[in-house]
């Protein structure tokens, strides 16, 4: 028997889809600011092997002549982006959200018999709630990563006015790198993000737009 139950609530899902264009705006305003300083290459002895991104794909998305603009995108955005993230932090905080989303003990140990299910070494899944184990360490990690956006953002925002905080980040430069690698990290986790929507199917994703999702009980009833 096929019923209906709820999984998402309306804020969860709010911030989810709000995201989603904000963060795509940030990762594209961004590239256009660090085109004005792409220092980041593999260099060895003097030779330059491996550069973030080639010639071409600067020019591609004519970057070079959007350098005022996409500063312009970027620290507007980001006062969004931060928001948009206090938020949902609030909300799981005061709804008790949070107790399905933060990993346990046993959470990295399950996480990693998760991957094994979905490179089918495995045929069972370890039991889960509402999240896998690896589903509560990546939407935690993800919480961490746009705190240290933002804190990084700042820093390098505002390096004479917020000296301390750019001390705290290990100085400029530093802060410049970890900014860089927060977002290679966040399209990674878009990738995955994405593979792993695939994999879990349509009812997986209405239930991300709806708040609900269609259950089939073995015994013929809703579960409690």
């Amino acid at each position: 028997m096929k019923f209906i139950k709820e999984k998402h609530p309306l804020v969860m899902r709010w911030t989810h889809w709000v995201n989603f264009p904000i963060l795509a705006i940030m990762i594209w305003s961004g590239l256009l600011i660090y085109w004005a300083n792409d220092v980041y290459t593999v260099t060895i002895f003097g030779h330059t092997f491996v550069r973030f991104f080639p010639e071409w794909f600067y020019k591609a998305l004519h970057i070079p002549s959007r350098l005022a603009e996409g500063m312009a995108f970027h620290f507007l955005f980001m006062w969004f982006f931060a928001l948009n993230g206090l938020f949902y932090v609030l909300y799981t905080i005061l709804s008790g959200e949070w107790r399905l989303l933060v990993p346990n003990r046993r959470s990295f140990k399950e996480a990693w018999l998760v991957l094994l299910h979905d490179l089918h070494i495995r045929k069972t899944v370890p039991p889960q709630k509402k999240y896998n184990a690896a589903q509560r360490i990546a939407y935690t990690a993800i919480i961490f990563m746009g705190f240290g956006s933002l804190v990084t953002g700042l820093a390098i925002y505002k390096p004479v006015q917020l000296y301390w905080l750019v001390w705290l980040c290990g100085g400029y430069s530093f802060a410049r790198i970890l900014h860089f690698i927060l977002t290679i990290g966040y399209v990674l986790f878009f990738i995955i993000h994405v593979v792993q929507v695939i994999l879990a199917g349509w009812n997986n994703f209405r239930s991300v737009i709806s708040g609900f999702e269609v259950v089939e009980s073995e015994k013929g009833a809703p579960e409690k």
